[in-house]
């Protein structure tokens, strides 16, 4: 799905891409870097398309996705608690 129709299937539902973040527990980041390249993840824009259907029909998504013990997605590339992120190299000749 093209990131404008993504969009545009989140305004059916009454949702910014921040708001639809928060509500599917991902980083709003993560959902705006996609606009670089134009295209949205199949699995977000069937998300979206059933929001927006829903929406449009008097069906209240937010209870559903309410009931859904829905665990926020770790950045990659997330340092362990704790940490700095990335791991120390082992000591060799060139990294004493």
């Amino acid at each position: 799905m093209r990131y404008d129709e993504f969009r545009r299937q989140l305004g059916k539902a009454g949702l910014s891409t921040k708001e639809f973040a928060a509500l599917v527990k991902v980083n709003p980041c993560s959902l705006s870097n996609y606009s670089r390249s134009g295209e949205i993840p199949s699995h977000w824009a069937v998300v979206a398309a059933l929001m927006g259907e829903m929406a449009e029909n008097g069906l209240d998504f937010r209870a559903v996705l309410q009931r859904i013990d829905i665990t926020p997605k770790r950045p990659r590339g997330a340092a362990a608690d704790g940490g700095f992120g990335g791991r120390r190299a082992a000591p060799d000749a060139t990294n004493p």
